[in-house]
């Protein structure tokens, strides 16, 4: 099995260590992790009703999915590089949808992770933390896509969505203000927001024509990042809750 490059953990613990002081231990550990797998866009990264391995994204984009019996299919969530997948504080986890990668995408395993977590003997409590509170933060971003969905119109939705974004991918160090990786197709971005193609064009044109965003090569720039937040009704990025604190557990 490859191994991942020197360094390919850094947006995880990135991510991580904004959410909690990690300890010395903990990076070591995350920076050890090696049961790296390669996957091809399109390909299942984990189905619904099966218990998932836990791991990192550490390059590609991915997303949480259901469809509906004619091929119809709702992206419930996006997932990029230094997110997790397989994490939970259910004692049997089982996916609640299937992960799809949307660009090739590289995953490396945790399980080493867990097994350390869950062992009393060796106490990481700073990283725990930033376990936990990095599945409230997924629950959040739940609660977010129901609101973009239930209530925004969509010009709204849009804006939001390259918001989220942009907040996720600086929070992971992978980005800023106003810039950020963007692979999303139009048809990803019609599956996230319940949108027609043709809409999601139309919105994206006339986001360009206004001189509030520029697509190009991948690269999404926010060029006034006030105006969009405020054309969305987004508040500002919120800390994550405190969740409850049961340990992590694979089957």
């Amino acid at each position: 099995m490859p191994r991942p490059p020197a360094g390919a953990l850094s947006p995880a613990i990135a991510k991580l260590s904004r959410l909690s002081p990690l300890e010395d231990e903990a990076v070591s550990l995350l920076n050890r992790l090696d049961r790296l797998s390669r996957h091809p866009g399109g390909a299942a990264l984990a189905r619904e009703g099966e218990a998932p391995p836990p791991g990192f994204l550490i390059s590609g984009w991915a997303a949480r999915v259901r469809r509906l019996p004619d091929g119809r299919r709702q992206i419930l969530g996006l997932l990029v590089p230094g997110d997790a997948l397989g994490l939970s504080a259910r004692i049997r986890p089982l996916d609640l949808c299937d992960v799809v990668a949307l660009t090739p995408a590289e995953l490396v395993g945790a399980g080493a992770m867990i097994a350390t977590l869950n062992d009393e003997a060796r106490p990481l409590p700073g990283l725990a933390e930033a376990v936990h509170l990095s599945l409230a933060l997924d629950e959040q971003r739940l609660l977010d896509q129901i609101m973009r969905l239930g209530r925004r119109n969509a010009a709204e939705r849009i804006c939001d969505l390259l918001l989220e974004l942009r907040d996720r991918l600086a929070f992971a160090g992978q980005g800023d203000e106003r810039r950020f990786p963007m692979p999303l197709t139009q048809e990803a971005v019609a599956d996230v927001t319940a949108l027609s193609i043709v809409h999601v064009n139309r919105v994206l044109q006339q986001l360009r024509r206004e001189g509030l965003l520029e697509l190009r090569n991948g690269e999404a720039q926010l060029r006034r990042p006030e105006l969009l937040a405020e054309r969305a009704g987004r508040p500002p990025p919120r800390g994550a809750p405190a969740p409850r604190r049961p340990e992590p557990r694979t089957p």
